[in-house]
C-alpha cells in the first residue's frame, strides 16, 4: 500500500512559484465558505518521523486565516488527562462548527506505539482502531468533516532526511534518540500504518497518503487535497438544501382516507408500582442516616483508589432529583463532588457536537460528578420538542452507549436514575410549589406545558431504557411518589455500585456509621425530612 508513496515524486521551483499564489487564495476563500456553512473540520495529520507533519501544518496556518484553525499537538498526557478516559482530551481539542482543527497523530498515536513496541497484539491493535472509527462515525454523523494525511517516507529516504538534519547545527537538535529507534523500527511502523489504514479509511472520514520526500510536492498536495475535499463538501451541502427547498415547494400528497395503524403497547413506566404507603418519618431518618454513612466512606474509599464516579439524574419536572441529590451530596466532601444542572445548549455549546458539553465536565481520580440533566436530553426533550431530527436522536442511542462505555473501559462508576412520578402526583407537587412563597420559583410555564406532551415522554423514556440501559451503565427506574423512600433507595443504589467495584463493603459501611458534623470538608449528614 504505502508503496505508492515511494516513487520520489518531487516539483520544480518554478512549478511551485506557479502553483502557491492560486492555492493560497483559493483556500482562503473556502475557509470563508466554511464559516458561513458553520461545519467543524478535523484534519490528522501522522506519518513517519522526519515526513514533514508539523512543517505541513505550520504551512496551512500561514496560507490560510489562523484565527479560524485551531492547532492542537499532543505530548506525553498531563495529570489532568490520565484521571480521565483517553477520549477526554481529544474532544477538548475539536474544533467548532465553521473552523479546522489540525491535529497532530492524535487519537492514532497511542495504538501505533503500541503496536510497534509490542504492546498491543493484532487483535487488541484492531479493538483500538475499531474504537476510533466508532468515534470518528460520531463526528461525521454530526456533520463534520473528518480528513486524514499520512504522511510517508521510504526507509532509505527517512535515513536521508535524519543524517541532513544531524549534519546541519542549526537543525541538529530536531533529531531525537527517538527518530533513529524509528528508523531502525521502519519496517514495524508501515504494517501498523497499513493495517492502521485499511481498517478506518472510510468514505466520511478518509485517509490520503502523501509522499514526503519533496517539501513543495507535499505542500501542494495537501494543499490541493483539503480544497478539494471541502469545496466538495459544501457543494454537496448546497445541493441538499436546493433538493430541500424543491421537496418543500412541490405539491403535497392528498390526505389518506385511511386511518393509521395504532398497536396499544405497554411501556416500562406503566409498569412501576409506587410504594402502598409512605415511609415513616423516624424510619426515614434511620434509613437515610445509614446509607450517608455507608455512602461517606465508599467514597471515602473509592477517592483513595482513584475511582471516578458520574451520577446521572433524569426524571419528571418536580420528581424528585434535586431532593435526591441533596441528601448523596451531604454525605460527600465538598471538595470532592460537583453538581452540573444542564438545561438548553449555550451558543458555545451549540457549536461543538452535543456529547462535547458533557465530555469537558467528566470527574478526575477518585471525584463524583452529579449531571442533573444530562446527555440523555437529546433522546427526550430534544426528540420529544422536535429539537433534534429523527436521524440525530436516532443514533444518538449507539453515541450514548459509546460514550459510556468509554466511561466505565477507565474504571469509572455510572449509574443512572430515572425518577418517576404519577401525573396525580406531579399535580399535587406543582399546586405545593405555587403555594409555597420559596419553591415557587420551581415551577414554570414550560413545566405545565410538558405535562401535556407525558405520553410522548413516556414513550421516549421507554426506548432509552431499553436501548442504553446496560450492564456496566444500567439505569434505575426509582418511584418517587414517596420521596422518602426514594432518596433512600438512590442512596442505596449508588453505594451497592461502589461497592460492587470496589470489591465489597470497606470499613465502617456494615454498622450504619454516621458521618457527624465537622469532619473536615463535610455538612453533616442527618435527614433533613
Amino acid at each position: 500500500m504505502l508503496e505508492t508513496a515511494e516513487l520520489g515524486q518531487a516539483v520544480d521551483k518554478a512549478t511551485y512559484d506557479t502553483q502557491e499564489t492560486p492555492l493560497r487564495t483559493a483556500l482562503l476563500q473556502v475557509q470563508a465558505r466554511l464559516r458561513d456553512y458553520k461545519l467543524p473540520v478535523v484534519v490528522i495529520f501522522a506519518g513517519i518521523q522526519k515526513a514533514g507533519t508539523g512543517e505541513t501544518v505550520n504551512l496551512l496556518n500561514e496560507w490560510m486565516d489562523p484565527r479560524w484553525i485551531k492547532t492542537v499537538a499532543f505530548d506525553d498526557p498531563t495529570q489532568d488527562a490520565r484521571e480521565r478516559p483517553p477520549f477526554w482530551k481529544f474532544w477538548l481539542a475539536l474544533p467548532p462548527r465553521g473552523q479546522l482543527g489540525m491535529l497532530d497523530s492524535a487519537w492514532y498515536e497511542r495504538p501505533l506505539r503500541d503496536r510497534i513496541a509490542g504492546r498491543a497484539d493484532q487483535r487488541h491493535f484492531d479493538d483500538m482502531l475499531d474504537t476510533i472509527a466508532a468515534f470518528e462515525r460520531t463526528l461525521a454523523d454530526d456533520g463534520a468533516m473528518v480528513l486524514k494525511f499520512w504522511m510517508h517516507l521510504g526507509k532509505d529516504a527517512q535515513r536521508e532526511r535524519l543524517e541532513a538534519l544531524s549534519a546541519d547545527p542549526l537543525t541538529a537538535w530536531r533529531v531525537s534518540d527517538h527518530d533513529w529507534a524509528e528508523l531502525e523500527q521502519h519496517d514495524q511502523v508501515v504494517a501498523a500504518a497499513e493495517r492502521m489504514i485499511q481498517r478506518t479509511s472510510t468514505a466520511r472520514a478518509p485517509w490520503m497518503i502523501v509522499e514526503g520526500t519533496d517539501a513543495r510536492y507535499r505542500s501542494l498536495r495537501v494543499g490541493t487535497s483539503l480544497l478539494e475535499a471541502i469545496q466538495r463538501r459544501l457543494d454537496a451541502e448546497d445541493a441538499a438544501a436546493a433538493a430541500r427547498a424543491a421537496s418543500v415547494a412541490a405539491e403535497a400528497p392528498e390526505a389518506s382516507d385511511v386511518a393509521p395503524f395504532s398497536v396499544p403497547t405497554a411501556n416500562i413506566l406503566s409498569t412501576v408500582q409506587m410504594p402502598a404507603k409512605r415511609m415513616a418519618k423516624e424510619l426515614y431518618r434511620t434509613s437515610l442516616a445509614e446509607q450517608q454513612g455507608r455512602l461517606h466512606a465508599l467514597q471515602r474509599e473509592a477517592f483513595l483508589r482513584g475511582v471516578s464516579t458520574v451520577l446521572v439524574f433524569e426524571g419528571w419536572d418536580a420528581g424528585g432529583k434535586g431532593g435526591a441529590i441533596r441528601r448523596i451530596t451531604r454525605a460527600l466532601d465538598a471538595r470532592q463532588y460537583q453538581v452540573l444542572p444542564f438545561a438548553a445548549p449555550t451558543e458555545e455549546e451549540n457549536q461543538y457536537h452535543y456529547l462535547w458539553r458533557f465530555w469537558r465536565h467528566l470527574p478526575r481520580a477518585g471525584r463524583v460528578t452529579i449531571f442533573d440533566r444530562s446527555w440523555y436530553g437529546r433522546v427526550l426533550v430534544e426528540r420529544v420538542e422536535g429539537f433534534a431530527t429523527d436521524a440525530e436522536w436516532q443514533r444518538a442511542y449507539a453515541e450514548i452507549n459509546q460514550f459510556e462505555a468509554r466511561l466505565t473501559e477507565h474504571g469509572m462508576v455510572v449509574v443512572k436514575f430515572w425518577l418517576h412520578i404519577t401525573q396525580e402526583e406531579q399535580a399535587r407537587r406543582f399546586q405545593e410549589r405555587l403555594e409555597t412563597p420559596h419553591k415557587r420559583w420551581k415551577i414554570t410555564d414550560e413545566d405545565w406545558r410538558n405535562r401535556e406532551q407525558w405520553g410522548a415522554y413516556e414513550l421516549a423514556v421507554h426506548d432509552m431504557i431499553e436501548r442504553t440501559s446496560t450492564r456496566t451503565a444500567p439505569w434505575h427506574i426509582v418511584p418517587g411518589d414517596d420521596k422518602r423512600t426514594a432518596r433512600v433507595t438512590v442512596i442505596r443504589a449508588v453505594c451497592d455500585a461502589l461497592e460492587a467495584v470496589l470489591g465489597g463493603p470497606v470499613a465502617g459501611t456494615g454498622d450504619g456509621e454516621k458521618v457527624l458534623p465537622g469532619e473536615p470538608g463535610n455538612v453533616g449528614v442527618g435527614a433533613r425530612g
